[in-house]
């Protein structure tokens, strides 16, 4: 099979190639979580300053208090309530460094995947597999593709033993159903593999969906024993200014070491929450009514944006996997790669230039999330369609049609403009 077939197992070739590939751009650190496009909620802001004349620092992972609210968070959400470790960490990439350097060998990742994970085991040292989707969805392995990507990794010589995954996806914004991610958590957990299951975009699921709006489950209730949750606030709760994430651990022996060791990770290099982040931290966490109702407006305005995004990709010859959670969406535009390679348009680079400067937004290339750099594909984010102004992003919060205000449309209308165009030549040249 050939090295860009999505189906085929990765080797260590393979990442030879990428590494190769990142002199075209810079795809060894992509980009950030997507921005929300909304002003901080009061309430954050409030708890924020009322917390920056703290003179004393944090602890390593956590004071209690924060780490009781994220338990309780769990709870709330179907984690049984054993008494887990939880270790707190300024951002989610803070704790995967620290989970990665404590598990030690080899990291699989599906392919595409969220654009932090990667860069941790990097910097480590260690090498990094993506494994191929199934085709309903992102956030997992293809369970069979995982088992043959395993072997291949342990007979060249490698040392698989983590895989990490999400339950809600970014960049494809999908949600794996249940029966598909108990089946790629059951092949991994079979091959010996811990699983880090992170659940960053699990409060995003877009209403309206039968199926993925009320029904999400965590590999922790599949498999406990085997299964660290890494939380970035950053996705549904927090500004990126404010960077807070937490992880649960196993309630087993097992589970105590990892986060000992992951806390000494922390502690030596100086991962700790600053006073004000961790007050926010913890008040969001507890969920009081103003930042569940702040969120549950900000999750319908950006699944009506990323509803309307894929409406304006297919219409323009696109191909993206419906969009069901988060603020983003994943785009193949390799059948316009006609009008495309006229624009000197020819790899995953060129399309992030071409689409960043005519949308006049950030649209990052697949390769900045593991994917095949000769592949057209790009991540389109909700965030920029909201307004430019703070007072138009609050007036998409608030609206009862926000498709309908002109800075909206307007945003929307150049997706549908921009593409529209492409595929216009492409069917002219076709006749």
């Amino acid at each position: 099979m050939r090295p860009s077939d999505p189906t085929a197992p990765a080797t260590r070739a393979d990442g030879a190639r990428r590494a190769g590939a990142e002199g075209r751009g810079p795809v060894r650190f992509g980009p950030a979580l997507p921005e929300p496009g909304l002003p901080v909620l009061p309430e954050v802001a409030a708890v924020v300053a009322g917390a920056a004349g703290r003179p004393h620092p944090e602890p390593a992972g956590g004071a209690p208090t924060l780490l009781e609210a994220a338990r309780g968070h769990w709870e709330r959400r179907g984690l049984a309530p054993e008494h887990g470790r939880i270790v707190a960490a300024p951002g989610g990439a803070a704790l995967l460094l620290a989970l990665t350097a404590a598990l030690g060998g080899d990291v699989l990742v599906p392919r595409p995947c969220p654009a932090w994970w990667a860069p941790q085991a990097r910097l480590l040292g260690r090498e990094v597999f993506p494994v191929a989707t199934p085709a309903e969805c992102g956030g997992v392995p293809d369970p069979y593709a995982l088992l043959e990507t395993v072997r291949r990794v342990r007979a060249e010589g490698g040392d698989p033993r983590l895989l990490v995954l999400s339950v809600a996806d970014d960049p494809t914004g999908t949600v794996p159903p249940p029966e598909v991610l108990h089946e790629a958590v059951e092949a991994a957990a079979g091959e010996g593999l811990h699983i880090v299951s992170d659940e960053t975009w699990r409060d995003t699921v877009h209403p309206g969906h039968p199926g993925t709006g009320t029904v999400l489950f965590s590999p922790a209730e599949m498999f406990p024993d085997r299964v660290t949750v890494v939380t970035d606030l950053a996705g549904g709760h927090l500004p990126p200014a404010l960077p807070a994430a937490c992880a649960r651990f196993a309630p087993t022996a097992h589970g105590e070491r990892l986060a000992d060791r992951a806390l000494d990770f922390l502690t030596a290099t100086g991962a700790v929450l600053a006073a004000p982040v961790a007050a926010a931290a913890t008040y969001v966490l507890h969920e009081p009514e103003a930042v569940t109702a702040h969120r549950s407006l900000a999750v319908a305005l950006h699944g009506a944006l990323a509803a309307a995004a894929h409406r304006a990709v297919l219409a323009g010859g696109g191909l993206a996997l419906p969009p069901r959670a988060g603020r983003h969406l994943y785009v193949d535009l390799d059948p316009l790669r006609p009008a495309l390679t006229e624009r000197g348009v020819t790899d995953a680079q060129d399309l992030e230039d071409f689409l960043s400067e005519r949308l006049g937004m950030a649209a990052p290339g697949g390769h900045r999330f593991g994917d095949d750099p000769a592949a057209l594909r790009v991540r389109l984010s909700t965030g920029p369609l909201l307004g430019s102004t703070p007072d138009e992003c609050t007036a998409s919060l608030t609206a009862r049609e926000p498709l309908r205000l002109p800075h909206v449309a307007m945003q929307v209308n150049k997706v549908t403009a921009v593409l529209g165009e492409l595929s216009g030549e492409g069917r002219e040249d076709q006749r």
